[in-house]
């Protein structure tokens, strides 16, 4: 238990979570105020029918027995508001953090993006939702043990002090048990998230690489085994047995499974624990009051309050520790969350910097070095990037090409070096203003949900627009870049054209097509500087001499063209070429 209790981050960046709290705490005070005011007047109640013969009756005590019945239902009517409260709430906070964290996700360096893409998509799809039960059941019940505990123990002990003594003494014994059995089941919520994260990994890995396994006609080959230690991960083991895809995924599900009911185990033992506990004290307490009122030490009235408000003092720490456990996940997703929303370093922050002049658009690099493992990659790379050439950045795999083309985006602060625009370092220029200069093919091209239309005219490219919302030329440039890429052929071939409707990531064309529908979204682009990486892959040869034939006459209008590229095509198209080279410790590579 060494987080926080109530975590301070939540309440900064859920503002739904503030509203609750401080409604939550109200109705903790009332609910507490009703147990007292309801022990006293069942005791009242009781010890005087038991004790005077002549108010054996309803008329003598419809005062008590009103107040009684008020406070009783407003323990009811309190704790339903404030159950409603929590659901509303939960759903409210999730809702907030998965937008923040999406939106924070969004923002991180490709680099760290794609090691963190299954954690991000592990937490946002289920990891949070955990935070519902955080909010439903452990924050009222530690509310309520912060609150009751302490008032219920004075109304105890002003009745009967040696009553009270028995709690002060046995009280604290149920949150010292608490931290012990925090410590020994600290980290599993982690672990748990973390072994989630790690077979969401395989099983995506598998079900990618089934197309390519059936083509092959591998699916029934051998697959790693699973581990069948119950404390290993199945990702852990690296023996290989037979057996098909099937036997793979079960795998994974069952070692996830245990892993899981180990936790409801200790769970299920510790809520056993702490109700021994509470059992025993409260027991302890009745005996006591037993033996004096049988030798007459105490009245009848005394006891029957401390009696009746013995099980309320230990109630909200057993209810804590009972929700301890199922509030831990949520937590621990929570802590993941946190991680994305404040990261310690490496997000380039470029809002608010210069605004970049309509100039010439001239990218520098300077002796750019980036960390990677065991050295650079690139190490020391400088070139002069021109408007009216086009440069292609070649070097063999690894060698720090995309992650160039990344640093000159801003979307990676080097290392080492700078990268400069029109002589500003890339660092100092407002992000907005600077990517709204750049049109940037990636390896993988982006596609978005939605028609045609709308991916083209994410770079301000406008397909076939009428003679009043734009002039010809942007048509012509249109038209062009269509033909170059060999787009125009498959709008023929769709009856909607540019209103054709695609799914996620171009669901719906071909590898080939989404590859030209991103180039003719570059091309297109009325935009100084292009960004493209392997521009021509999944093209055939009379694309491929269209498609650079189109980025030689973009550099020829003033546009700067920066390419990534190797194959010889690319580099005889080049005016010049900026070899790109890595540092990279052999050792490293090997893990030595």
């Amino acid at each position: 238990m060494a987080r926080p209790p109530v975590d301070p981050r939540l309440w900064r960046y859920a503002r739904s979570a503030r509203r609750y709290l401080v409604l939550s705490v109200a109705l903790s005070v009332v609910i507490t105020g009703s147990i007292v005011v309801a022990a006293v007047m069942l005791a009242r109640v009781l010890s005087g029918v038991v004790t005077d013969p002549g108010q054996r009756s309803l008329g003598a005590w419809t005062t008590e027995l009103l107040v009684l019945t008020l406070a009783i239902a407003c323990r009811v009517l309190a704790t339903w508001l404030q159950s409603r409260l929590a659901h509303r709430a939960g759903a409210g906070v999730v809702a907030e953090l998965e937008t923040a964290v999406l939106t924070a996700g969004a923002r991180l360096p490709p680099r760290e993006l794609e090691t963190r893409r299954t954690e991000l998509a592990v937490v946002v799809g289920t990891g949070l939702s955990g935070l519902r039960g955080y909010l439903i059941g452990y924050v009222p019940a530690l509310l309520l043990a912060v609150l009751v505990p302490p008032i219920v123990l004075a109304v105890i002990a002003i009745h009967d002090p040696l009553s009270g003594l028995i709690v002060v003494i046995t009280l604290p014994l149920i949150p010292i048990f608490m931290i012990l059995i925090g410590l020994l089941t600290q980290g599993r919520a982690e672990a748990t998230l973390a072994a989630t994260t790690r077979l969401s990994d395989q099983l995506l890995d598998l079900f990618a690489g089934m197309p390519t396994l059936r083509a092959l006609g591998r699916e029934r080959g051998g697959v790693v085994a699973a581990a069948r230690d119950p404390e290993h991960d199945a990702a852990d083991s690296s023996a290989v047995r037979p057996g098909t895809m099937a036997d793979r995924v079960r795998a994974l599900g069952d070692a996830l499974r245990q892993r899981t009911m180990r936790a409801l185990r200790i769970a299920f033992l510790s809520s056993m624990v702490l109700e021994l506990l509470a059992t025993l004290s409260v027991a302890l307490i009745a005996v006591s009051i037993g033996l004096r009122l049988v030798f007459g030490e105490m009245s009848l009235y005394a006891g029957l309050v401390a009696l009746v408000l013995a099980p309320e003092v230990y109630l909200p720490l057993r209810m804590v520790g009972e929700r301890f456990h199922a509030a831990q996940d949520g937590m621990a997703a929570a802590d993941k969350a946190f991680a994305v929303l404040e990261p310690d370093s490496g997000s380039v922050a470029l809002a608010g910097g210069v605004a970049p002049a309509r100039v010439a658009g001239v990218v520098e690099l300077h002796d750019l070095s980036v960390g990677a493992r065991g050295g650079f990659a690139p190490d020391g790379l400088s070139g002069l990037l021109r408007p009216g050439v086009v440069t292609v950045l070649a070097g063999p795999n690894g060698s720090g090409k995309s992650t160039a083309v990344q640093a000159i985006l801003g979307l990676i602060e080097p290392d080492q070096g700078a990268v400069t625009v029109d002589g500003i370092d890339v660092r100092e220029l407002d992000q907005d203003a600077w990517w709204a200069r750049v049109a940037w093919l990636p390896q993988r091209p982006v596609l978005v949900p939605g028609t045609l239309r709308e991916n083209l005219e994410l770079f301000g490219a406008q397909a076939e627009p009428s003679p009043p919302h734009g002039p010809a030329r942007v048509v012509d440039d249109l038209e062009a870049a269509c033909v170059a890429t060999g787009f125009d052929t498959v709008l023929e071939e769709l009856p909607d054209r540019w209103d054709t409707v695609v799914g996620p990531g171009g669901v719906g064309l071909s590898l080939g097509q989404r590859q030209r529908l991103a180039l003719t979204r570059v091309l297109a682009a009325d935009r100084p500087i292009l960004l493209l990486d392997e521009p021509t892959a999944h093209l055939d040869a009379d694309s491929e001499t269209a498609v650079l034939a189109a980025l030689k006459q973009r550099a020829r209008d003033g546009a700067t063209v920066i390419v990534i590229g190797h194959r010889p095509t690319v580099l005889t198209a080049a005016d010049q070429v900026v070899h790109v080279r890595a540092s990279i410790d052999e050792r490293a590579e090997v893990g030595v």
